[in-house]
């Protein structure tokens, strides 16, 4: 069992979205709400405005502080999504969640400025972009026009090519340098509130997948946020032959390993299983 002394530092102690300052002296929990009729999990849901607040008032009540709201899905070979679709989809979405939870952190994610603009001024607090700026160049200025919390992931190529045989020099390093050339830009831009994401599943094998996990640490270095989005997906399936509806139990423990790593923020579908395993690994640390 790793000692007290050994475990990994907590580095950056909160994040400052324009409702409050996010205290990150625990791990949080960020809640998913995919409003995409492909999503690998819960795609094809029956959304309506009393099946969302329903479902943001269990994921609050179970202790998410932050719901992350999608309307493109970035599954391995997912169908694109026009810009129009994609506000179709979120932009309601992220008025009646702010409507009617005040206080609640929304991050909406996507990787278009024009989309994350949009929901920003309807009440979202945080931009989640899977492609780091590469697929909209306007990203990382609207960011800092925005002054709004920023959730750097790391992908190789786009959703519909990127499982096509990655391959890296060396994962950790590779992902390692992506994170310090963002940074940078980011930086000059002014943008401060960065929190970093990997990018597990994200043109990445198996071995990759959990190469990263094992070295998450590593990236406590940059002295910023963590989060760990590995919530049912393939890395879990692939080894355990099982399916998204099966892996929770799988979910669970790569969460409680990556807590023990130092992540920060673990984005889920399943929040409550996902707060007991932080309360659960900070217990380990009294």
């Amino acid at each position: 069992m790793q000692s007290k002394t050994e475990a990994p530092q907590d580095t950056n102690k909160s994040i400052k979205s324009k409702l409050k300052s996010i205290n990150l002296d625990e791990p949080i929990v960020m809640g998913i709400l995919n409003l995409t009729p492909d999503s690998f999990f819960d795609g094809g849901k029956d959304w309506n405005e009393e099946a969302i607040v329903q479902k943001i008032n269990s994921m609050e009540y179970d202790g998410a502080k932050i719901i992350d709201v999608g309307g493109y899905s970035t599954r391995p070979g997912a169908e694109k999504v026009s810009e129009e679709e994609e506000l179709k989809r979120i932009l309601p979405t992220v008025q009646l969640i702010r409507s009617n939870f005040k206080d609640l952190e929304i991050s909406v994610d996507t990787f278009r400025s024009a989309v994350a603009e949009k929901c920003v001024d309807a009440g979202a607090t945080i931009i989640n972009d899977v492609s780091g700026g590469n697929l909209d160049p306007k990203m990382f200025e609207c960011v800092a026009n925005l002054n709004t919390p920023y959730v750097l992931m790391h992908m190789k190529g786009n959703p519909q090519d990127m499982q096509e045989n990655p391959t890296y020099t060396n994962v950790v390093e590779d992902v390692k340098n992506y994170f310090e050339e963002k940074i940078q830009a980011l930086n000059q831009l002014g943008v401060k509130d960065i929190i970093l994401d990997p990018g597990f599943g994200f043109g990445k094998t198996v071995e990759h997948n959990y190469e990263l996990l094992n070295n998450l640490d590593t990236f406590k270095s940059f002295n910023l946020p963590i989060l760990t989005g590995v919530s049912r997906k393939s890395m879990i399936n692939k080894v355990l032959n099982s399916t998204p509806e099966e892996a929770l139990n799988g979910t669970t423990v790569l969460n409680t390993i990556a807590l023990t790593k130092g992540t920060n923020i673990l984005r889920v579908h399943d929040v409550k299983e996902a707060k007991e395993c932080i309360q659960l690994v900070q217990k380990l640390k009294e």
